[in-house]
């Protein structure tokens, strides 16, 4: 292990579940589903997808980070959330970024779709209306913008970079922060992702594809709370959600000689590319990602207390990763927990958000059930936590893979 390892000074998160985090853990404690109607925009009967993970609204709280003039000129929620987010988990971590620290201080902060919904509609005035587009729909959509909004904000002057690689957005802002850390260009890092993808053709092309829940044709309606169904024997699909979580790291020392509290320690991670199919994963590098990790934690599987996994619902994702997990930890599978089943799937922001709560949980030493899961004995998977459980946790694994063969896996270690 390093001699000053990289550590979480603190985290904060929007989510379908809730608005302040510790109702959002709470809620998934409680097993409390955040998925419901889609009412982000009006539909015809015959558009394929109905439900969605829709996040809180922001707008009547009492922050200053958007100036009325501001909030006309970045219309996307991204912004809004983002910055709520990473003001917290700031003013948390109790960082004052002075012009001293300020150059030592990266920005990981990312989204893997940024803000389309802005050039969608600049597209459809321009289309409909003749109305040429606001000159700031460009920075709106522009995909490391909201890096660059969080150092604007936050004064963060360090290494900047968009750690783009689909649903594994938000733990690879964390490990890229970590390896510029170890690389002794920054001595702390704001970590996370943002994602709102609730527009119509992002919703509907999820669906097309395959990819998000759409109802068995000629199934009875079920509530919107039973779609998500990780690791189950009738799952069909994730279910698009929306939210952003941001985790702040810095170097051991660093925390010690300003005097910051410690959530957990990153004790190992691991990055691989399926080289395979542009969704499909290759169990493989899958497999590998997961080995990896525990192996650069200086630790053995059986090490490992719990696994917060990617878990999506699609038929072809669930079954390679526990496959994986299988051939990493044989009869010895920990607890397995998946967020989705409450949170849907929110993007690039998903797995800051599951970090989040596997910190949260491994602090509590509880884990939150995954709620709808009927066995699939296709898969025979063991240790799938159904009801909470109380399960002390040294080491957690998260798992995440994102389209394009993205697979990105931390350890986490409680301290």
């Amino acid at each position: 292990m390093p001699d000053d390892p990289i550590v979480i000074l603190s985290y904060d998160a929007v989510s379908p579940l809730g608005i302040d985090l510790e109702e959002q853990w709470q809620n998934a404690l409680a097993g409390t589903s955040g998925i419901g109607p889609l009412t982000r925009f009006d539909m015809t009967d015959d558009f394929p997808v109905r439900i969605a993970g829709q996040a809180p609204s922001i707008d009547d709280l009492p922050y200053d980070f958007l100036k009325p003039r501001e909030k006309a000129r970045w219309p996307s929620p991204i912004f809004r959330y983002a910055l709520l987010t990473v003001t917290r988990a700031m003013r948390k971590s109790g960082i004052e970024i002075t012009p001293d620290i300020a150059a030592r201080v990266a920005v990981t902060f990312s989204s893997a779709i940024g803000g389309l919904d802005v050039v969608l509609a600049a597209d459809r005035n321009l289309m409909g209306r003749g109305k040429l587009p606001p000159p700031f729909v460009n920075p709106n959509a522009c995909i490391n913008m909201i890096g660059g909004r969080v150092s604007m904000h936050t004064g963060a002057t360090g290494p900047i970079t968009a750690t783009i690689t689909a649903c594994a957005t938000g733990v690879t802002s964390m490990i890229v922060g970590a390896m510029l850390i170890n690389e002794n260009r920054a001595d702390a890092a704001i970590c996370g992702a943002v994602d709102f993808p609730l527009t119509e053709p992002i919703v509907a092309g999820f669906g097309t594809m395959g990819g998000a829940f759409v109802p068995k044709e000629g199934e009875a309606e079920q509530p919107p709370q039973e779609a998500s169904r990780p690791f189950s024997r009738n799952r069909r699909g994730f279910v698009v959600s929306e939210g952003s979580g941001c985790i702040v790291i810095a170097r051991k020392s660093f925390a010690r000689a300003h005097g910051l509290a410690i959530a957990a320690e990153i004790a190992g991670w691991a990055m691989t590319s399926d080289a395979f199919h542009h969704v499909a994963p290759n169990l493989e590098t899958v497999r590998r990602c997961i080995s990896e990790s525990i192996a650069h934690a200086g630790i053995s599987p059986d090490r490992i207390d719990a696994v917060n996994v990617h878990a999506a619902s699609t038929r072809v994702g669930d079954e390679v990763e526990a496959q994986a997990l299988k051939e990493v930890f044989g009869q010895q599978m920990p607890p397995v927990t998946a967020n989705k089943s409450m949170l849907g799937h929110a993007m690039g922001a998903a797995s800051a958000i599951e970090s989040i709560l596997a910190v949260r949980g491994m602090q509590a030493g509880m884990l939150p059930p995954t709620i709808n899961y009927n066995p699939d004995p296709d898969l025979d998977l063991e240790g799938v936590v159904a009801t909470k459980q109380t399960v002390a946790q040294e080491y957690v694994l998260k798992n995440a893979f994102g389209f394009g063969g993205c697979n990105a896996c931390v350890v986490f270690k409680r301290l």
